[in-house]
């Protein structure tokens, strides 16, 4: 149990922290945003080739034709290498920023619940860093890959699948990609979950954070989907900055675990703070007078009836 100096010098670094990285993970989900746009917009621009083009060879008699007809697809990405190369720097710087609030949220995280699984730290630390670097290694290989193929004289279905897929480059940057993705994407739900759970972030904000592990590791859906990292990047930089719409989430300032009330005990919370209210607001009416019984009434007139 940390002590009262403890917990004043935790939270005093926590603020530090949170006012150095506010702005870099603001800026880390448009620069996310900003790589998809580039490069899916990009290699949307690239030919494609369709089931009857790609089956031509096949009914002409060339099993292995001299030239693919995927050729001019790796040529048009080595002609575009430059804008691909920008789009996964900036997609780089962003990772890096992601990986920075990880890390604070999870060192406040154990600091109120010491239980939180420690690997969390080194599988952010490593898997950050590695996507980070292999989001640039893979367009670089790429770059050279495809550029070779496009100066060279073996333009055939062989060749094409070195050029992007097969090469034994390729294949090192794809193997380290998915370790580091991985990586992250474990790394990144503990981190959100224990964050949830000690009050450090809404609700809602640990949910779309676990969404958004999942969205990096897959990137599925292409820049359309690609707005919920950014989105959920840009409402943390927004929450270390201390500009949060209802205030710091209490467990900032204690230094202790506040976790949030589940839907159950904020429904109790609120029937609890009702009850009072109907009380006091039915105490000042008067009780309303019962009616006396004609029978009564009747037995009182016959008495007297019979007395005189």
């Amino acid at each position: 149990m940390p002590s009262a100096g403890e917990i004043r010098e935790q939270v005093q670094s926590e603020l530090e922290r949170r006012k150095r990285l506010a702005v870099p993970a603001f800026a880390g989900g448009v620069l996310y945003l900003l790589s998809s746009i580039i490069i899916s917009s990009t290699l949307n621009g690239a030919p494609t080739v369709g089931l009857l083009q790609g089956l031509k060879p096949a009914f002409e008699g060339q099993a292995n034709p001299a030239v693919s007809p995927r050729t001019e697809e790796v040529k048009f990405i080595s002609h575009h290498a430059l804008p691909l190369l920008a789009g996964s720097l900036l997609a780089a710087l962003a990772i890096g920023a992601l990986t920075l609030v990880l890390l604070l949220l999870f060192d406040a995280t154990r600091f109120r619940r010491p239980e939180t699984w420690p690997v969390a730290r080194r599988l952010v630390l490593f898997g950050g860093v590695a996507f980070a670097l292999v989001s640039v290694g893979h367009q670089v290989v790429g770059a050279v890959e495809t550029h070779n193929f496009a100066v060279g004289h073996d333009h055939t279905n062989a060749a094409v699948e070195r050029a992007l897929t097969k090469g034994a480059a390729n294949m090192v940057v794809q193997y380290i990609s998915l370790l580091a993705g991985l990586a992250l994407a474990a790394g990144m739900i503990t981190v959100m979950l224990g964050a949830q759970r000690v009050g450090l972030v809404p609700r809602w904000i640990g949910i779309l954070g676990i969404f958004t592990g999942l969205l990096i590791f897959l990137p599925i859906g292409g820049a359309q989907l690609q707005i919920v990292p950014a989105f959920w990047m840009v409402m943390i930089g927004i929450l270390l900055i201390g500009r949060w719409p209802n205030g710091d989430p209490p467990a900032w300032e204690a230094g202790e675990s506040r976790p949030w009330p589940t839907a159950a005990e904020q429904r109790a919370a609120k029937q609890a703070a009702a009850q009072p209210a109907t009380a006091t607001a039915t105490a000042g009416v008067p009780a309303p007078a019962r009616p006396s019984s004609g029978r009564a009434a009747g037995k009182r007139r016959r008495k007297g009836r019979g007395g005189r």
